[in-house]
C-alpha cells in the first residue's frame, strides 16, 4: 500500500492502516523517544503516547513536506512535554552561563549502546538540549523555543552536557585501556 493510500485510510480511523503505519515507523520514533528518555521503559510509553497523538491528528496532515519529518516532531514534542510540565527548567537559570566552547568528544572505540546509555543518563536539562542540538539538528534558537528557556541557557545546557559526557567517555576508556594490561 503506499503512504498516500495509508495516511488516507488512517485519516479514516482503519484500524488496518494505523496498525501499518505503526509498524512501518514505530522503530524509527523509538529511536528518537530513547534519546529524549531516562530509561527503556519511558521511551516505550513515549513512543504509545505518540502513536496515539498521531492517530488523533493525522487529519491536520495536509500533505505539505515530510510525512516522516511531521511524525517525528509529534513524537518529539510528545518526549519534551513532560519535562516542560515537569518543570525541569525551573530550578535553574543559567543565562550568565554561556558557553560557545566546543568541547571535542572522542568517541572511537565507544559503543553506540554504551553512548546511548551515558547520554541517557545525563541531567534532564542536559540530555534534552543535547539531544535536540546534536543528535536532531535543532538550533539553540528552536530549542529555545521548544523547551521555553533562554538560548543561553541552551548554550550553556549543551556545554554542560558535553563536558559531562566528555568526562564518562575518558573514564570508560581509561577502565578500559586498564583491563587490558
Amino acid at each position: 500500500m503506499s503512504l498516500d493510500q495509508l495516511i488516507i485510510d488512517c485519516k479514516n480511523e482503519n484500524a488496518a492502516a494505523q496498525e501499518q503505519l505503526y509498524h512501518r515507523y514505530a522503530s524509527k520514533l523509538f529511536s528518537l523517544c530513547l534519546k529524549y528518555s531516562r530509561n527503556y521503559a519511558e521511551a516505550e510509553d513515549d513512543l504509545q503516547d505518540s502513536f496515539l497523538i498521531i492517530f488523533e491528528k493525522i487529519g491536520q496532515y495536509k500533505g505539505k513536506g515530510s510525512f516522516e519529518g511531521w511524525l517525528k516532531r509529534i513524537t518529539i514534542n510528545n518526549s519534551l512535554q513532560k519535562y516542560r510540565s515537569a518543570g525541569v527548567y525551573d530550578l535553574v537559570n543559567e543565562d550568565a552561563l554561556e558557553d560557545d566552547t566546543e568541547v571535542e568528544i572522542e568517541t572511537d572505540d565507544i559503543s553506540l549502546d554504551y553512548l546511548l546509555k551515558i547520554i541517557q543518563e545525563l541531567p534532564e536539562r542536559y540530555r534534552l538540549v543535547f539531544s535536540l542540538y546534536v543528535l536532531d539538528g535543532y538550533s539553540h534558537n528552536e530549542i529555545s523555543n521548544l523547551l521555553k528557556i533562554s538560548i543561553g541557557t541552551s548554550k550553556s545546557n549543551l556545554a554542560r552536557a558535553r563536558m559531562i559526557l566528555k568526562t564518562k567517555i575518558e573514564e570508560y576508556k581509561a577502565t578500559k585501556s586498564s583491563q587490558r594490561l
